[in-house]
């Protein structure tokens, strides 16, 4: 196990001494690993509704749209959901480094197990992204913190800035690659070549490890022996015990995918509730401290509702992509899973400009806030399925319609993306309880995690007959634009109960 104490001597930058853009060398190494993580859960990420619900004929598993959006819903909501345990894995076992290593190489099977073709190493490929998700997600922005000499140094932002171009430029190829092989050749092929970018990635984090910083290997809170021992009994229980439940119900014939999907969704919304309870009820908390987590719970259901329309670019949006949208612009044909690659390209272009732009009004003192900037948010995520609803009317009678509809839809959901998102994360580091304050961020995805687990019960209880319809988005759609409006006209009550935090 890692040192507890960082030795006096300790320098956070690459001891080569080379640097990367004016940075540490390390940043290089993150860069590089995240750029590909993010290739390979992007491209697959585009494929996996298409080949869900492609017919068996087709390759695919043949599954009802509703069903396979829903299973999507709960997948995304369980990446969030465990960059939870991934950061305190970090803490108390293996320190960010080798929680990364270990995280990637299980997201590395797990794409590589969605390349068999077959119904069975599809779902536990599934299992495995998910947690090597959770692993790596959380751990690998701390690492590129871990480069620089604490907060104020002034490379910090800009080292930041230039890991998640990574992240987006992974996110912005990886359907031009992998969707198209994975539509047009094989969708295996496609699963195959998102588990070589991964091993991509997890070579170069090795490779170029030496330049991390020694504090990524640091267990700052290592777990005991006596508390090891009553984590492994109590999970081993639960373990068990599920595995008991679902080989009677397999066994008894009874299963389907219901059976994974139900529980799944009703923890992701659960566990976010509880978590709030827990906190609010902490005796350890002063009185404006809990007074800023109810100012917090707003900001929360807000985001939570974001994300629930948001996060179906890769579900509902895919599926009318593939169905009901032409292939065709300018006389250029195209796979629908290109349309993926949209939201990354919007978020390089449009990001220096929201910055520039909070930046300006700051100086004129006429930045909005932190409330008004959430209700836009929500105001243009509902706007943009006020869009949808109004292309899936041009697209009845079997219509193909114009690609340009869906690059409008996701133009206005990265608009509504950048005045939410950056603002959220910020927000949950001002209104954190000093207790709280690591665990906060964790906290933050949750709402993803709520908002998916939301749509997936949504996407179950309606059906095939009604998911993806022109009333599904329209309701969807006026839904985030009255919780917008009720935010704003309630924002003087948040204000509040913010106390001194602006």
């Amino acid at each position: 196990m890692a040192s507890t104490t960082l030795d006096a001597g300790l320098k956070p930058a690459s001891p080569s001494g080379k640097t990367f853009l004016g940075h540490p060398r390390g940043l290089a190494t993150l860069f590089m690993s995240e750029m590909w993580e993010r290739f390979s859960y992007y491209g697959m990420r585009a494929l996996l509704v298409l080949y869900m619900t492609a017919s068996i004929a087709e390759g695919g598993l043949g599954m009802k749209a509703a069903v396979a959006a829903a299973v999507y819903s709960v997948y995304t909501a369980m990446v969030y959901l465990l960059a939870l345990p991934g950061g305190w894995i970090a803490d108390r076992f293996l320190g960010a480094r080798k929680t990364v290593a270990v995280g990637g190489s299980i997201i590395m099977i797990g794409h590589f197990l969605l390349a068999v073709p077959a119904s069975v190493s599809f779902f536990v490929g599934l299992a495995f992204i998910a947690v090597g998700s959770g692993l790596l997600k959380a751990n690998i922005s701390t690492m590129v913190g871990h480069l620089y000499d604490g907060p104020n140094d002034p490379r910090r932002d800009g080292g930041f800035t230039i890991f998640y171009m990574g992240i987006n430029l992974g996110a912005f190829a990886a359907p031009l690659v992998i969707g198209t092989v994975g539509q047009s050749v094989n969708w295996h092929l496609g699963f195959a070549l998102a588990g070589i970018g991964m091993a991509l990635g997890l070579t170069q984090f090795l490779l170029g490890s030496r330049h991390l910083s020694a504090k990524s290997d640091v267990v700052t809170s290592p777990i005991s022996a006596a508390e090891k021992s009553v984590i492994f009994k109590k999970a081993g229980f639960w373990l068990a015990l599920a595995v008991v439940f679902y080989a009677v119900v397999a066994l008894t014939g009874h299963f389907t995918i219901n059976w994974a999907i139900w529980p799944l969704s009703i923890a992701g919304i659960a566990i976010p509730v509880f978590v709030f309870a827990k906190v609010k009820r902490d005796k350890d908390l002063d009185e404006a401290e809990k007074s800023k987590m109810s100012g917090y719970i707003w900001f929360f259901v807000a985001a939570a509702v974001f994300w629930m329309i948001y996060d179906q670019s890769g579900s509902t949006l895919s599926i009318f992509a593939d169905e009901n949208t032409a292939s065709t612009l300018f006389g250029f044909d195209f796979p629908s899973t290109w349309f993926q690659s949209l939201n990354p390209l919007y978020i390089m272009a449009l990001a220096p400009v929201f910055a520039w732009l909070w930046v300006a009004l700051s100086r004129k003192a006429k930045n909005p806030s932190t409330t008004v900037k959430f209700a836009f948010g929500l105001l243009m995520i509902g706007g943009s399925f006020l869009v949808m609803m109004l292309a899936m009317a041009a697209a009845s009678g079997g219509t193909k319609v114009t690609p340009l509809w869906l690059a409008m839809v996701y133009l206005v959901q990265t608009v509504g993306e950048l005045t939410l998102s950056p603002v959220g994360l910020s927000v949950t580091t001002k209104l954190a309880p000093a207790k709280y304050a690591s665990q906060m961020m964790g906290v933050w995805f949750l709402a993803v995690t709520a908002g998916d687990c939301v749509a997936a019960i949504f996407q179950l209880v309606l059906g095939d007959e009604v998911v993806g319809s022109t009333g599904y988005f329209a309701v969807q759609g006026v839904l985030a634009i009255i919780a917008g409006v009720a935010l704003w006209m309630y924002r003087k009550k948040v204000v509040r109960l913010m106390g001194d935090v602006h």
